[in-house]
C-alpha cells in the first residue's frame, strides 16, 4: 500500500497546481475584460469626449499622416543604429577603465568615476542641448556642424555611462576566485579578463542592455529639439499645419509597435536567466 501512495502524490500534486493556473488564468481574463468594457462605455460618456476625439483619433488625419511619420521614424532608426555600437564599445572601454588595478592606470579610473558620476547626474535633454548647440556654435564648417553628429554624441556620452555601470556590475558578479584562478594558471592580468571575466559578464548584463536599447530608441526623439525632422519633430509639423493632435498619437503607436516587443523580449531574457540560476 505504501509503495502505491507514494507516485499518487505527485500526480495530485500536478493536478493541483494546474487547477489553480487555470483559475488564475480565468480570474485575469475576467478582470481585464472587465476594466477594458468599462473604460469603452464609461470614457465616451464624458462630456468633452467629442472633442477629445476630434482632435487626438480623426481617422482621416491618422492616414494622411501615417506614410510620413513613417518615413520620419526611419531617421529614429538611422540615429540608433549607429549610435547603439558606439555606446556598446566606448561604455566597455570606460568599465575597464573603472576596473583597473594597477595604481599606474588610477588617473584612468579617476577618468571613469568621474565621466560616470556627470553624465549620470545631468538629464538627457540637458545634454542634447549643450553639446547640441554648444558645439555648432564653435563655428565648424559643414558637414560638422550638423545637428545629426553632435545629438548623436550628446546621446553616445550619455548612455555610454549608464552601460558603463551595467557593464561594471556584471563584471564585479563574477566571484573573485574565478579570477585569482585565472592568474595562477599563468594568465596575465589582462587575459583573465578577455578570456574568463568578460565572457561571463557579458552574458549576464544582456537583458540590462536591452533594457537600455528600448530607453535609447525612444530617447532619439529629444534630438528633435536641435533640429533633425525625425518623427517626433515630422509629428509637431503636422499638428501645426492642421491645427490636430491625432499626429503625436500616430507617433506613440509607431514607438509601442517597436518598443513593445522589444520589452517582451527583454523579459523573456531576464525570465530565462533567473531559471537558469535558480
Amino acid at each position: 500500500m505504501r509503495g502505491s501512495a507514494a507516485p499518487a502524490a505527485p500526480g495530485r500534486r500536478a493536478r493541483h497546481e494546474a487547477r489553480v493556473r487555470r483559475r488564475g488564468i480565468v480570474v485575469a481574463a475576467t478582470s481585464t475584460l472587465t476594466a477594458a468594457a468599462l473604460l469603452v462605455i464609461l470614457v465616451p460618456l464624458a462630456p468633452g469626449w467629442d472633442a477629445v476625439r476630434r482632435s487626438f483619433f480623426d481617422g482621416e488625419i491618422f492616414l494622411r499622416t501615417f506614410p510620413g511619420l513613417i518615413r520620419a521614424f526611419l531617421v529614429d532608426v538611422a540615429i540608433f543604429a549607429w549610435c547603439a555600437p558606439i555606446i556598446a564599445i566606448w561604455a566597455l572601454a570606460v568599465a575597464l577603465a573603472r576596473d583597473a588595478q594597477s595604481p599606474a592606470l588610477y588617473p584612468l579610473r579617476l577618468f571613469a568615476i568621474a565621466y560616470t558620476d556627470i553624465f549620470r547626474g545631468v538629464p538627457v535633454v540637458l545634454v542634447v542641448y549643450l553639446v547640441g548647440f554648444g558645439i555648432p556654435g564653435l563655428g565648424l564648417a559643414r558637414p560638422w556642424n550638423s545637428p545629426y553628429i553632435w545629438g548623436s554624441l550628446a546621446l553616445i556620452l550619455t548612455y555610454s555611462a549608464y552601460v558603463a555601470e551595467i557593464y561594471r556590475s556584471g563584471i564585479e558578479s563574477i566571484h573573485a576566485s574565478q579570477r585569482a584562478a585565472a592568474l595562477s594558471l599563468g594568465l596575465s592580468r589582462a587575459d583573465a579578463m578577455r578570456f574568463v571575466i568578460l565572457p561571463q559578464a557579458l552574458r549576464r548584463v544582456v537583458p540590462a542592455n536591452m533594457n537600455m536599447l528600448i530607453a535609447l530608441q525612444k530617447d532619439v526623439a529629444l534630438l528633435s529639439f536641435i533640429g533633425p525632422v525625425e518623427i517626433l519633430r515630422q509629428a509637431g509639423v503636422y499638428k501645426s499645419l492642421m491645427a490636430n493632435f491625432t499626429p503625436y498619437v500616430v507617433a506613440a503607436l509607431i514607438f509601442l509597435a517597436v518598443t513593445i516587443p522589444a520589452t517582451r523580449y527583454a523579459d523573456h531574457l531576464i525570465a530565462r536567466q533567473n531559471r537558469a540560476r535558480s
